[in-house]
Order: structure tokens, then C-alpha cells, then sequence
């Protein structure tokens, strides 16, 4: 049997994609924490081609979703979806969000994270963190039972027959109870929870009836009596969903990044993600295509048909962006890296079963993992080990194990804080579900430690997202290389924080800058850059034995300056020239590994803002080197970086405030109207900056400062009010609040010429998170004073 490929990568969702279902070959419905409900429909099939339009859009996390297949009175069948809100909705799947839904069951006292439809359409059951489960009767659309009993969240659920409904429960346990919530049994073997259940096919050869899955990373087949038949083990990870396919076997997701499929009790193919977690994988009964959402906010779709295949430059892309994706060291096991095979290992030795991982310790002393393909008999390289993904390097220590950061939460007045270990490696939601499991706190403190984890991971103020560098972002280095570093270097945390308070962010007084980078990887891109200009015929143009030698002088110092403080090193002044030579020189197909480390130097020497050239400063060298090509949106969001990490010398302070029209005209023509998420947030960043130092007490001319802000107070109205993405809208608020602070002509022009309260209200409902909505409280506050 050929093994699955993919099909199509659906993007639109701005944040997890957290349920998928596949009811029919022609479209696909995805449920996301953005609040959304969205219907991929089928366009064309060689390639495929996909349409998004938005199904629901609710007021809170989407997490659960099912379908109802047609009927005689929903000849398209209806979505059900339920969230955060605790409202399960029913809605026809063509029908507009504005209008109402067919059914809203109300019932539930906390979030919903399960649903299921019975094989005969006659009633839906959800699972909620209140610890039950609820039978809805259809077109009744009223609770007709409720399974009680459960002793934590109930996690999963699953509608066996018409008789018969299996819940899965954070307490360990698996619980069987009838139609009229009358409770039958309980199995017991799970060793943590369970999050997943699904029917075995009629075919496996374990004899099974259903299957469960969870925090153990073990598959367990099960007889509805409750012995247990066999066990599938492969997964490294959190298993969070479960389904079985029409060819007799299943498939289960996790948070190991993967994508399995099973067949009998072996593992026959490993589909690896370049995210963090796989949260849910569905199959089309009618193809046995499959789909799966994951934390990249990407839905893929995957076929063993060739014809329903995506083109092979989509699938080398796909792969590339696996290879090119970070492991964060937490996740893997490497007890003595100078004892790793080397490369030579990967053509020596066959691996031993579908999915086996290893880790290869690199020339250049990296380590990459690397998993083996039953199928094509081939390793395949799945990404590079990193410290965690977005870290500073620092380290705390907590109950034997090293973390990035340890806080200490107060949960009452008067009692010691709780220790919250935490990597930026780590899901926000999952870490804090076993802080609560770990201090038997109430699940109702659940999103108050997960937005407590976000904001105090993102600085006092403003910071990274909370899931690291952004997978979901198109890489600009194409196959074989790497992504320039989204996180952004902020201050540490505050030691301690009561959950229940909510600093105020406005003003910002401190400068962002975007400093993480693999310094060893730029190198080495640069040095293939070189080498192939060399075989091109333009040895003219390429670095020769003594600059290679000043590029590679560079990289200990940067990396020192980076994690201290800027200083004028002559040998990051070196390599301020070499920059400067390459950027000039090079076509701009060559240039963005260049422009990379630019934006390096920026932040972590003066001699960048210290360069002039014939009049020229390095404002003038980008406008001509790094804006150049206009359908390069990569160079010029790296370019962008760089004038944002100016900020952080006096020097690159002062040549900002200089050449302000010139920075800010390059920035608004390239960044008005564009897509790339990574450059929107580059060009808010940018204006962040600017509205600190515009509102700093260096900052010494006053008109200077009005008509700036007044400037930037109309670029940053436009940005709030159609950017999607949520650190872009997040970063273009805090500058809007700190911009209002230059007093009432500011705030009076925001009002009555830009229509900042308009542009306010788009952004909260573009981005509903508690961050936002807080920030937008505190301009509303502003403008009334």
C-alpha cells in the first residue's frame, strides 16, 4: 500500500487548529482556539485547490468539532462545534456566520473539548472540563441525559452505537454507560489520561472494538467489556487524537509532531509536522484521504492517491519546512552528545521499525534528528536539536530538571507561592493543565495560568509569542535552510505575580529588538551562497580565503554582544564591512542569509549606525540593497528588523530620529497591504520603537515628536484595523496607547481624523485573547481622558 503524501496546506486560521473532520471527499471543516469554524471546500483536484470561508465565529476557543452527514431537513448536514464558552453550536455548513444557528445547547458550565454524532444520526455527546459528558437528542436539541460520575475533565467521547457511549476521563479511567446516561462500567489500565477514543474496524486483526489513547503516549485496543487486546507503542508524546480508517487500519496524532498510521499492531508510516502538536487527525470515509490541524494553525490533507496529490514542489516544500523545523532538547533524550553518530551513520545502518528516531551529531557540531521510513527505506531528516525553541540560554533549575523559567504563582493571601516550571518549548495550555493537576488546584484557574504563562514568557510588556518562532510562517531560505529567528530578546519576567492582576502595558518605555538567530547556520548559508557563486562564473563578486576568515571571526563575538550588551568590538566593525561589501555586491537572490546577520549587528554594535560610505549611511544602503526587489518580501522584512534593532544603541537611536522620513516612507510602502505575517509584525515593531523614543524624555523637540506620532498614528489605525495576526495587532496597539501619551492634540486627532474607536473595535474582533482586550481598555481609557 503507498504511503500518504501530502495533498494540500490550508492556511487562514490565526491561531491552533484544534479539531478537523473530513465528512466528504469535496471539503473539509476545521475548528481553531481563533474563535473560528472554517469549511475548506474542493475547487479542483489536479492540483488541489481549496476555498476558506468562515463557518462560526464565536466569542472564545473553538476546541471541539462533529458533523451531522445530510438529511431530509439538512440535505447539507450541520457543524457542531463547542468552545471556551461552554455553548455547543449547531449551524448549517453554507450558511454566513452573522446569521443565527439552528440550535445553541446550553448545558455545560466549562469548556467543551469533545464531540461526537452516533452512527445513526440520532443524538450528539459532548465532554466538557466541568466533569461530564451530555446526550443531545437531535432536532430536539434539548440535554436527554446526563453521564455523571467522572472525577476530572472528560476529555474525549465517543458515541459507540445507538446504545452505547464511551467516555474518556482525566482521572485515567474509561467509562461505558447506555443512551440514558445510565452508567454500565468502568475500565481501568490507562496509566494518564485519556485523551482520545475511536472505534477499531471490523476488520483488525486484534478482534478489538474501540481504542484508546492519551498522556501515556500508548494506544490501547479495547473489547467493550473491558479486557484489553493489544497495544500499539510508537508515539513520544501526548497522543490527542484517535480514528480509524477505511482500509482497516487507524490513525492517531500527538504531540511528538507526528501523524501515524497503524496497521494491525505495527506503525507503517511517521508523517512528522513542523509544529509543536498535532492536536487532531480525521479520515474520509469515502477516499481515506486524511486531515490533521496542528499548532502551526495549518490544516493538511493527505493522500495515498497519486492523482490527489499536491505538485512536488509543494511536497519538497513541506518537507524542507520539516527539516528546517527546531526540537527543542527537552523533547528528545541525548544523554552524551559527543558519543552521537556522526553523518555517515544515516548511510550505514537501516533503522529497525517505522518512525525510529536517532540523533546525528553534525560537522559543525549540531545535532539533527532523523527518522526512519519504513516505507522508502530512507532516514529522513526531521529537524535540528535546540536548547528551546525561542530560549535566552538561561536556565533555571526545579525538581531535578532545568527550565526557563520557574515563577512563583500566588494562588491565596498569606500562603507560600506554587512553583510553575516552564520551557518556551512547551504548549501554555499544557503546562498549565499539570500545574493544576500537579497542586490539585481547580480546573477554573486553567486559562487564568495560561494567560498568566503567556504574558510573563512575553516580558513585563510585550514580547515573543508563546509558541516560540512562528512555524507557520512561510520560510524565506527555501530547501535546506533555516528561518530567520521571530523571537524577540525581552527582559525577564517579574519573580512573582498574583494570577488574579493584569499590569497595565501603556506606556511602553522600552525598545523591542529581534535577536535570536542560529549564527552557525547564517555561516553556513552564506559560505554555500558564495561557493555557488563561484560555479556560476562570478568569482568576482564572491569572498575570497581572507573574508571568509573575517566572516567566521564575527560569529563569537556577536553571539557574546547579543546576550549582553552592544559594544563597538572591532571585529563585529570588520564584519560591519564585510556586510556592507556583500549587500552591495551580491545579486539580491543572494542576499537575505546577508541581511540576517545585519540585523544581528544592528542590536549588538554602534558600528552599524556609526557607517558612512560616500556620504551614504546604512539607511541608504538597505532602501537600495534590501527594498530593492519588491517581490523580495523576505529581504525587506529582514530589512525592516534591522531598522527596529537600531534602537538599541544610542547611536542607532539617534540616526532613526534623523532619517525618520526616509525609514518610514521605505517601510510604509512595503509593508501596506502585504501578507507576510512575519513582515506586518516587523513593521509594528518598528513603530513601537518609534513611539518610544518619540514619547522619551531624550526626546527633545516637542513639534518633532506631534507631527511624528500624528504620522505614525494614522500608518499604525490602518495596521490595527486589517491585520489578522495577533502579535502584529497586539504590537500595533501598544504603540497606538504609547503614541496617545504625547497629550490631547493626539489623542483629539485619534478620535475625530484617524477613527481609532473604529479601528479599536475591528481589532478586538480579530483577535479575541485577553491581552488584547486589555490593552484596547486601556486606549479606550486614554481617549476619555
Amino acid at each position: 500500500m503507498e504511503d500518504y503524501r501530502l495533498a494540500a496546506s490550508l492556511e487562514g486560521h490565526e491561531d491552533d487548529v484544534r479539531g478537523v473532520v473530513f465528512p466528504h471527499p469535496s471539503f473539509v471543516l476545521s475548528a481553531s482556539r481563533d474563535a473560528t469554524v472554517r469549511l475548506w471546500k474542493l475547487l479542483s483536484q489536479n492540483p488541489p485547490k481549496y476555498d476558506c470561508s468562515i463557518s462560526s465565529h464565536g466569542t472564545a476557543f473553538i476546541n471541539a468539532i462533529t458533523y451531522l452527514p445530510p438529511t431530509s431537513g439538512f440535505p447539507d448536514g450541520l457543524v457542531i462545534s463547542g468552545g471556551k464558552d461552554t455553548i455547543i453550536e449547531v449551524r448549517q455548513p453554507g450558511k454566513p456566520p452573522e446569521e443565527n444557528a439552528e440550535a445553541l445547547l446550553l448545558g455545560h458550565s466549562h469548556n467543551i473539548c469533545a464531540l461526537d454524532v452516533s452512527p445513526d444520526g440520532d443524538f450528539v455527546i459532548s465532554g466538557s472540563w466541568d466533569g461530564s459528558a451530555r446526550l443531545w437528542r437531535i432536532g430536539k436539541w434539548e440535554c436527554d441525559a446526563l453521564l455523571e460520575g467522572h472525577e476530572g475533565s472528560v476529555w474525549t467521547v465517543l458515541a459507540y452505537d445507538r446504545k452505547t457511549i464511551i467516555t474518556g476521563c482525566a482521572d485515567k479511567l474509561i467509562r461505558v454507560f447506555d443512551t440514558r446516561g445510565k452508567f454500565s462500567h468502568t475500565i481501568k489500565g490507562s496509566t494518564d489520561v485519556v485523551r482520545a477514543l475511536c472505534r477499531v474496524p471490523s476488520n483488525h486483526p486484534s478482534g478489538a472494538d474501540f481504542a484508546s489513547a492519551g498522556n501515556d503516549g500508548v494506544i490501547r485496543l479495547w473489547k467493550l467489556d473491558g479486557r484489553q487486546v493489544g497495544e500499539l507503542i510508537g508515539h513520544e508524546n501526548f497522543i490527542y487524537s484517535l480514528v480509524s480508517l477505511p482500509s482497516g487500519e487507524l490513525a492517531s496524532s500527538g504531540e511528538d509532531r507526528t501523524v501515524r498510521i497503524w496497521r494491525g499492531s505495527e506503525c507503517v508510516q511517521t508523517i512528522t509536522h513542523p509544529a509543536i502538536s498535532v492536536w487532531g487527525v480525521a479520515a474520509c470515509s469515502e477516499n481515506g484521504d486524511i486531515v490533521s490541524g496542528a499548532s502551526d494553525r495549518k490544516v493538511r490533507i493527505f493522500s495515498r492517491a497519486k492523482d490527489r496529490q499536491a505538485e512536488l514542489e509543494v511536497i519538497q516544500a513541506f518537507e524542507d519546512s520539516v527539516k528546517a523545523s527546531a526540537i527543542p532538547q527537552q523533547a528528545v533524550s541525548i544523554p552524551n552528545k559527543e558519543k552521537l553518530p556522526g553523518p555517515e551513520f544515516l548511510q550505514q545502518k537501516s533503522g529497525t521499525k517505522e518512525g525510529q528516531v536517532v540523533m546525528i551529531q553534525e560537522a559543525d557540531g549540531s545535532v539533527s534528528a532523523h527518522q526512519w521510513s519504513q516505507g522508502s527505506q530512507t532516514w529522513m531528516n526531521v529537524g535540528t536539536v535546540v536548547d528551546a525553541v525561542g530560549s535566552s540560554g538561561k536556565k533555571t533549575s526545579f525538581a531535578g530538571k532545568d527550565y526557563d523559567y520557574v515563577f512563583d504563582v500566588d494562588i491565596e493571601d498569606g500562603k507560600p507561592p506554587l512553583k510553575l516550571p516552564y520551557n518556551l518549548s512547551q504548549n501554555p495550555y499544557e503546562a498549565a493543565t499539570k500545574f493544576i493537576q500537579d497542586n490539585e488546584l481547580p480546573i477554573s484557574y486553567l486559562d487564568q495560568v495560561a494567560n498568566f504563562i503567556t504574558t510573563n514568557t512575553q516580558g513585563a510588556t510585550i514580547g515573543q509569542t508563546s509558541q516560540g518562532p512562528d512555524p507557520s510562517a512561510a520560510d524565506p531560505w527555501g530547501a535546506g535552510a533555516y528561518r530567520p529567528g521571530d523571537a524577540v530578546n525581552t527582559s525577564a519576567p517579574p519573580p512573582s505575580q498574583s494570577l488574579g492582576s493584569r499590569p497595565k502595558v501603556l506606556p511602553q518605555t522600552t525598545y523591542l529588538s529581534i535577536k535570536t538567530a542560529n549564527l552557525r547556520t547564517v555561516r553556513k548559508k552564506i559560505e554555500e551562497l558564495n561557493t555557488q557563486l563561484i560555479n556560476e562564473g562570478s568569482k568576482d563578486i564572491s569572498l575570497d580565503s581572507k573574508l571568509l576568515a573575517d566572516l567566521e571571526s564575527i560569529m563569537k563575538p556577536l553571539e557574546t554582544n547579543l546576550s549582553t550588551t552592544p559594544s563597538s568590538n572591532s571585529a563585529l566593525t570588520v564584519g560591519v564591512n564585510l556586510v556592507i561589501y556583500i549587500l552591495t555586491t551580491w545579486p539580491p537572490s543572494h542576499r537575505l542569509p546577508v541581511l540576517d546577520l545585519l540585523r544581528l549587528l544592528a542590536a549588538a554594535t554602534p558600528a552599524v549606525a556609526e557607517y558612512r560610505s560616500d556620504s551614504s549611511d546604512i539607511v541608504d544602503i538597505l532602501a537600495s540593497s534590501g527594498f530593492e526587489d519588491k517581490d523580495r518580501e523576505n529581504n525587506i522584512m529582514l530589512s525592516i528588523r534591522a531598522f527596529s534593532n537600531l534602537f538599541e544603541t544610542s547611536q542607532g537611536r539617534s540616526l532613526a530620529d534623523k532619517d525618520f522620513n526616509n525609514i518610514h516612507t521605505l517601510t510604509k510602502s512595503s509593508s501596506t497591504g502585504t501578507t507576510n505575517r512575519n513582515l506586518t509584525i516587523a513593521a509594528a515593531t518598528l513603530y513601537l520603537n518609534y513611539a518610544v523614543l518619540l514619547t522619551s524624555s531624550s526626546h527633545s523637540s516637542l513639534p518633532s515628536s506631534l507631527d511624528r506620532g500624528l504620522t505614525l498614528l494614522d500608518d499604525l489605525t490602518s495596521l490595527i484595523s486589517s491585520a489578522v495576526d495577533s502579535e502584529a495587532v497586539y504590537r500595533g496597539l501598544v504603540a497606538v496607547g504609547t503614541l496617545l501619551t504625547l497629550g490631547e492634540e493626539v489623542q483629539e486627532a485619534a478620535k475625530e481624523i484617524y477613527n481609532l474607536p473604529a479601528a479599536l473595535g475591528k481589532a478586538e474582533k480579530a483577535v479575541k485573547e485577553p491581552r488584547v482586550r486589555g490593552v484596547v481598555a486601556e486606549i479606550r481609557g486614554l481617549l476619555k481622558g
